[in-house]
């Protein structure tokens, strides 16, 4: 059964090449934002369910027969979604705003063939950032560079972004925003993968 992720993210291909996953990629070809608009009175964690059907319906058009992998990861404090910063001015705003809260990335996988949706699954992870001062924002953008804008957050766990917590709570791959091991069991369950 041929499997194929809709996505272009090099961090979730990562992740099911190295569970010895064989598969497709392709990027969705969806308005983010827009969609985001048109739900803004539904919760982070829907949105992002709703995101990851979107992707795997889309590419799901190019590969009828296969089972198309959606993700998408919000991350959420209170009622407030980030989204990745486009300034030095908005990261550190962000940051800071972090400062002593307890954060979530909203991660969800939806799994689609024919342009219908089989399975799909919300994880949680929550971060709690450690005080933050403006100074130590500003020494942390200083050494990250543009890498602040590569993630929703402005951080990366797996490097010096680390530094920014006190407290994490869910797994791994939630926070790179693919649940693995839900998806596999489901997969297995599918008959995609040896089980």
């Amino acid at each position: 059964m041929t499997l194929v992720l809709a996505s272009s993210s090099p961090f979730r291909r990562m992740l099911l090449e190295n569970a010895g996953l064989t598969f497709e990629s392709r990027a969705a070809d969806i308005d983010e934002r827009q969609i985001e608009a048109s739900e803004k009175h539904t919760s982070p964690e829907a949105v992002a369910g709703i995101l990851a059907r979107a992707k795997a319906q889309d590419v799901s058009r190019y590969f009828p027969d296969a089972l198309v992998i959606g993700s998408d990861q919000t991350m959420s404090l209170g009622d407030r979604v980030y989204h990745k910063a486009k300034s030095r001015a908005e990261a550190r705003d962000n940051l800071i705003s972090l400062s002593d809260q307890t954060h979530r990335l909203n991660s969800a996988v939806a799994i689609v063939k024919n342009g219908t949706v089989v399975w799909e699954h919300v994880a949680y992870a929550e971060l709690t950032a450690r005080e933050l001062t403006e100074g130590y924002v500003d020494r942390y953008l200083d050494r990250v560079g543009d890498k602040a804008f590569s993630s929703v957050g402005g951080y990366q766990l797996e490097g010096e972004g680390i530094h920014l917590f006190s407290a994490i709570e869910g797994d791994y791959f939630t926070i790179l925003g693919l649940p693995m091991l839900p998806l596999l069991e489901e997969l297995r369950r599918l008959g995609a993968i040896d089980g």
